[in-house]
């Protein structure tokens, strides 16, 4: 064989290799293949979008009354008006701007839930998985103390002791949420830390925070993520239930838990002013378990094909 044609082999072959994907484009080329996690990203993007330009896409106020339509049907029934898509509740308020800024609420709720019992429940199974030993043994039995009780009546009991309201019921269900990143932080952790790049760096003289936050942490995120997207549909789903029961946000607020308690009493002469707040919460709660579960088979190595 020639030099030249050799040289045309090699660069055949270098030409053939494949190209490596970023860890985005790894990322999405896992996530992609689950058609649920895609159609739940794509709803839950139109729910953000809809909650933070609310006051462009709402027809009315959140508040605004019209009493003279006083449980107006939606557009498509008889009796229907096009000034109200989704029909109005029992004081002529318009359903659907409730629900855009409901959305806005319910999304914010959630992410302050999860933000909150993420960084502590980090922080806390970082000490008690790193550390071990009494202290170990002191988080972990206020946890499983915590999980003991259930998680809705636990929220409700403080919510009850500081006063409905949504910041309260926000921090309710963050104590709530609290003990589950605790408990899958330390087990992530546990794993990680007899490794033998967390005893190359304490022989390298690195301080337990550095261990901690740079070389143990980057390692545990995606199961963390995975219990942060599920996570956010159940802060949605217990504030909604709070609301209904009258200890999360108080009316006049458009939230849509609190949009179903108010007019239980209307559930048979209009349905629409039950239906549509149960939808929204149904479809946001389903969308967000689809978007888990690809975040799943996306971060997790042992799903990968």
């Amino acid at each position: 064989m020639t030099q030249s044609t050799e040289k045309a082999v090699t660069e055949s072959k270098v030409a053939a290799a494949p190209v490596p994907m970023t860890p985005f484009q790894e990322f999405w080329h896992y996530f992609k293949r689950n058609k649920g996690a895609v159609i739940g990203l794509v709803y839950v993007t139109v729910m953000i979008l809809i909650a933070i330009f609310a006051n462009v896409l709402a027809p009315h106020g959140p508040a605004e009354q019209f009493r003279d339509s006083l449980l107006h049907p939606p557009v498509w029934q008889e009796g229907g008006s096009w000034q109200f898509l989704l029909g109005t509740d029992d004081v002529g308020r318009d359903i659907m701007a409730r629900l855009m800024y409901g959305a806005r609420l319910s999304l914010l709720v959630g992410c302050l839930v999860v933000v909150l019992s993420l960084v502590m429940g980090v922080v806390l199974g970082l000490i008690a998985g790193y550390f071990g030993g009494l202290i170990d043994n002191i988080i972990m039995r206020i946890v499983d103390i915590m999980l003991a009780l259930p998680s809705l009546l636990l929220a409700l009991v403080l919510v009850a002791i500081f006063g409905p309201s949504i910041v309260n019921a926000s921090l309710a269900l963050t104590f709530v949420a609290l003990p589950h990143y605790v408990r899958l932080t330390r087990g992530a952790v546990l794993v990680e830390v007899h490794r033998d790049y967390v005893t190359a760096s304490r022989v390298a003289g690195a301080s337990p925070m550095r261990q901690m936050f740079i070389n143990i942490l980057p390692n545990c995120l995606a199961p963390l993520i995975v219990q942060a997207s599920l996570g956010f549909s159940n802060a949605i789903l217990d504030m909604a239930a709070l609301g209904f029961l009258g200890m999360g946000a108080q009316p006049p607020t458009p939230e849509w838990g609190t949009m179903l308690s108010d007019v239980l009493q209307f559930a048979q002469s209009a349905w629409w002013v039950v239906t549509f707040p149960g939808v929204a919460i149904l479809l946001t709660v389903l969308a967000f378990n689809l978007m888990g579960d690809g975040l799943r088979d996306a971060l997790d190595p042992k799903l990968k094909q």
